[in-house]
């Protein structure tokens, strides 16, 4: 009889109860959520379950309880978002939430077209005497200095760089049109296998402006093949959006085949309106080089107006050496005269005219002044300021420059919304807002802002899945995740799989809802309610908690220290025609 008392005092101790009492199954479970896994396949009823930084359950039913329940019932459930272009590089050293894309879903932000690194002293003397509201000290001098920084900092989303082929060529040459020697060149080689090793995810650049454009093919082969080496990948704004749009892509797809490094396209589009009808064209050189075996994608941002500066709307030869050097130049009255002159040709031979490509000065929006006494013309149009000053809209342009020392925030209208509907369904364009993550309050609130920068993935969701039926609510997550993630060559992100990181998000496809415009750009979207970032809950109820969460996401060349090799090839690569 004591030995049956025993053993039923025993069984008590370690019923279901008390075995419970002794600790949850999970970190976290999200339960009863319809599931968007990320591949573009069918969703599910079913429950998500975290422990750590992974993903350690997905499936009809988590069993056991977490420590943390969420009940996602009548809402989606998906991998967090990628956002192919971020500018967050300066926004994030001030306000680590990235506020404005963390609240629509975002988990992992890439920065490309340049880097904060490798830099020189001269180069931080230089950005730092041209920075402009958000201000901050660069005590760093290397890509993998500045992203050290950051994660000390405390970040609310994941962070990826390239290393920008046109920072190496300031590095080593300055703003100014030369040509490397063979030893510069490969001076510049050996900057981008540091920074590959420093985390990089492959070279970037930036080939519609001044010092970036004064770069030639052979060069862009040389570093994409250095990145290539390392297994990077080569991503680029293209040479020209316009008039040369195809012999652009063309370059692009020529560097890709001679470095073997994969190449990704930034923004794509066809900028002004004499050029919208060569969509076509330029999809089809993409398909045709995908089918040869040449891996080349894309990304975009779903609105009809770029945002640049007015360095795009003037020749390339008046800012060779630098901003200070193009204000000097048009303090001239003959060099005035001549960039007003080449400003009226719609069709330059030897630049890309994106005043014209906007239809003039009535499709120029500005966005931003640095000069506080310029603020006041914020949200005006070159016409209109043109207009108050009693001057032609080129004369207008150049005194913007010259009184505000910088190339200013400008947004031009110069693409076609018919052509952004096709491209959205294009199943190797994924998305990407080329902006920072922001905030409705505090320094950001000295500027106006494009509208990207705080709805460009709410929008794909809310106007081209739930209003126009583009695509389906799956296919647009896959183009949100797993897409870019492949893309990219990240591995463990971008889709829910079990022992993949935890970057997760909850969302309504009901009301899913970009609010942002020009008119009144500072509002955030709505309608995702909670965010996991590495498992870590960054957004909770529509409210960010302000976790440090986020991490570095390293390219497949770091180390963690330098000193390696790179010997990787195109065939390391898997990626889906």
């Amino acid at each position: 009889m004591r030995t049956f008392l025993a053993a039923v005092s025993l069984a008590a101790l370690i019923s279901p109860i008390a075995a419970g009492a002794m600790g949850p199954d999970h970190d976290t479970i999200i339960r009863n959520g319809l599931i968007y896994d990320g591949s573009g396949t069918t969703p599910y009823t079913g429950d998500i379950a975290i422990d750590g930084d992974r993903i350690a359950f997905v499936g009809r039913h988590a069993s056991g309880h977490g420590r943390a329940e969420v009940d996602a019932h009548g809402k989606a459930v998906t991998p967090g978002f990628i956002n192919m272009l971020g500018h967050s590089e300066e926004s994030l050293l001030i306000d680590g939430r990235a506020l404005s894309d963390l609240v629509q879903g975002v988990t992992l932000e890439v920065f490309g077209e340049f880097s904060m690194g490798p830099l020189t002293s001269q180069m931080r003397e230089l950005l730092k005497d041209r920075q402009a509201d958000i201000r901050y000290d660069m005590d760093w001098s290397t890509l993998g200095e500045y992203l050290n920084k950051l994660q000390r900092r405390g970040i609310s989303p994941n962070v990826a760089s390239f290393v920008g082929a046109g920072t190496v060529r300031k590095d080593v040459l300055g703003e100014s049109d030369v040509q490397p020697t063979a030893e510069q060149l490969r001076a510049m080689e050996l900057l981008v296998h540091q920074a590959m090793e420093e985390g990089a995810l492959g070279v970037t650049d930036m080939l519609g402006y001044v010092p970036e454009e004064f770069a030639k093919t052979p060069e862009l082969i040389a570093l994409a093949r250095e990145s290539a080496r390392c297994g990077g990948i080569y991503t680029a704004h293209i040479r020209n959006e316009g008039d040369r749009l195809l012999e652009a892509i063309q370059e692009t797809i020529a560097i890709a085949q001679a470095s073997g490094a994969p190449a990704e396209i930034y923004h794509f589009k066809q900028s002004g309106v004499d050029n919208w009808s060569r969509y076509d064209a330029a999809i089809n050189l993409i398909n045709e080089a995908r089918a040869n075996g040449i891996r080349v994608s894309a990304n975009m941002y779903v609105y009809a107006a770029s945002n640049s500066g007015l360095d795009a709307a003037m020749p390339a030869w008046v800012q060779d050496g630098g901003l200070e050097k193009w204000i000097e130049r048009l303090r001239d009255p003959g060099v005035r005269a001549r960039v007003a002159a080449e400003m009226r040709n719609p069709h330059p031979a030897d630049w890309e005219n994106v005043y014209a490509s906007a239809g003039g000065a009535s499709g120029v929006l500005f966005l931003s002044f640095r000069n506080p006494e310029l603020k006041p013309l914020t949200g005006k149009t070159l016409a209109e300021i043109a207009k108050i000053r009693g001057v032609s809209p080129e004369d207008a342009a150049i005194d913007m420059v010259v009184e505000d020392q910088s190339r200013s925030n400008i947004a031009y209208f110069e693409m076609s919304e018919d052509n952004i509907r096709k491209e959205v369904a294009v199943p190797w364009i994924s998305f990407g807002s080329d902006d920072g993550g922001i905030a409705p309050e505090g320094v950001f609130l000295e500027s106006s802002a494009h509208p990207r920068a705080y709805g460009n993935f709410a929008r794909v969701l809310a106007k081209y899945v739930r209003q126009e039926h583009v695509l389906t609510f799956e296919e647009a997550i896959r183009k949100l995740t797993s897409l870019p993630a492949e893309n990219l060559s990240i591995q463990r992100r971008g889709r829910l799989k079990v022992g993949y990181f935890a970057d997760v998000l909850i969302l309504n496809p009901a009301t899913i809802q970009d609010r942002s415009t020009f008119e009144n750009p500072h509002q955030l979207a709505t309608g995702v309610q909670d965010v996991w970032v590495n498992g870590v809950r960054a957004l909770k109820d529509g409210t960010a908690t302000r976790a440090p969460s986020g991490r570095i996401v390293h390219g497949r060349a770091w180390t963690g220290a330098l000193g390696g090799g790179c010997r990787a090839s195109s065939a390391d690569w898997t990626w889906s025609k």
